[in-house]
Order: C-alpha cells, then structure tokens, then sequence
C-alpha cells in the first residue's frame, strides 16, 4: 500500500504542472472567469435571440432551449445558474477530497480539467452568439 502512495506521489508533480500549464493563475480566478463568462453567455444569448431581425436564430441547446419555451429568459438564468453552481460545487469536492487524502497536485488538477473544458465551450458559444448578432443583423 505504502508503495502504491509513493507511485501516486511521483505522479503528482507532473499533474500539477501540466494543470498549471493550462491555468497559470489560481483557482480562484478561473471560478471568477466562468462567472463572468456564464453571464456573457447570457447577455450574448439574450441579444441574439432578441436583437436579430430575422427570427431564425434559435437556442440550440436542449436544456436551454426548453428552460426558453416553457419559463423564457428568467428560466434560463437559473438553469444556467444551477448547472455552473453543480459544476464548480464537483470541481471544489474533487479538490477538496484529494487535498483531504494528501495529494494537493491532483486536487488542483481535478479541480482545472472540470472547468477548463466548460470555459472553452462556453467562449465558443459567446463568439458564436456575437457572431449571430452583428451578422444577423
């Protein structure tokens, strides 16, 4: 058992810096950075839906798409609210576990490979959406 410990260890190291290749900065600015991001989402959203003059844009997204059919722009605010508040609540438990096991390097690296990916979709998505809005028009 001791030995397996030690091999995670050796791992751990080079985790770390990968994760830290990817997000320099600390953790808590990548929780700011999707907060900000979520809610130029939905501006980004907002104003492609609305402010086009064609009505062919649509939501594509299945959850989004119905949080808009059955509750509008208010439904999506809290579904967008609850998926961010689930992901960044995994996020902060897979660090929080493996900082409690004693492996700080793979606790970061938990925490950065959930929402590193979320972070590049979601800049897709607003480029998208500003993309649909100023072309659109």
């Amino acid at each position: 058992m001791q030995r397996s410990i030690e091999k995670e260890r050796s791992l751990e190291r080079p985790f770390e810096k990968f994760s830290r290749l990817l997000w320099p900065w600390s953790e808590a600015k990548l929780v700011i950075f999707i907060s900000v991001m979520a809610v130029l989402d939905y501006i980004s959203t907002y104003s492609a839906l609305k402010l086009t003059k064609h009505n062919q844009v649509a939501e594509v997204g299945p959850i989004a798409k119905w949080a808009l059919e059955t509750g509008g722009f208010l439904r999506l605010f809290f579904i967008d609210a609850t998926v961010i508040a689930v992901l960044l609540l995994l996020a902060s438990g897979a660090r929080f576990l493996y900082t409690k096991w004693g492996f700080p390097g793979f606790g970061r690296t938990a925490f950065i490979f959930l929402l590193i990916p979320y972070a590049i979709f979601i800049f897709a998505v607003i480029f998208n959406n500003i993309l649909v809005t100023f072309l659109g028009q």
